[in-house]
């Protein structure tokens, strides 16, 4: 017999695969992963001021930032409706999310790789300005790499509860007829 508990919202939490995704609470989650993403996209708005090369180039502030404000969302959304059908939606948003910020990982390294040389400039302005450019997208660069392990971890807890763990086989007789 496996024991049995009421949650809040009337969902018995059992063993069950769906039931896994519920227990490593993707709502907590979302809501981390929510935060990050309109940390994403308000300190990239200060990027697109800049005429250096950076990130906002390829405008990575605003798609990373609506990807991140999808996957949290759709966690939270998830964990108080439960269903396979949502929590597969769930896994391809975090695949595709972790793409994405393996693609501004990227960009943003490369970005930073080409602002470096500017820092020795003579020039006190353009040495502070360059600067903060490059703080930001250090800022930024850590806060996708925070955000790809918690994806990855929901990733995990998505997939786990979408495979099944006891395959079950249904075997059904007919009697001959005239028996």
């Amino acid at each position: 017999m496996v024991p049995r508990t009421e949650r809040n919202d009337g969902v018995v939490a059992r063993q069950k695969p769906l039931h896994r995704f519920i227990k490593g609470e993707p709502q907590c989650i979302g809501i981390a992963v929510l935060f990050f993403g309109c940390g994403e996209l308000l300190i990239g708005l200060q990027l697109f001021k800049d005429d250096s090369v950076n990130s906002a180039a390829l405008y990575i502030p605003f798609w990373l930032g609506a990807l991140f404000l999808i996957s949290g969302n759709l966690s939270i959304y998830t964990e108080n409706h439960p269903s396979k059908k949502m929590v597969t939606v769930c896994l391809s948003m975090y695949v595709v999310s972790l793409l994405g910020v393996f693609i501004s990982l990227c960009y943003r390294v490369h970005c930073l790789i080409h602002i470096e040389p500017y820092l020795t400039d003579d020039d006190s302005w353009t040495r502070k300005r360059f600067g903060q450019v490059m703080n930001t997208e250090a800022v930024l660069l850590t806060a996708s790499l925070c955000v790809a392990v918690l994806l990855i971890f929901l990733s995990c807890l998505a997939r786990a509860a979408l495979k099944s763990t006891k395959p079950q086989v249904v075997i059904q007789m007919h009697p001959p007829p005239g028996e």
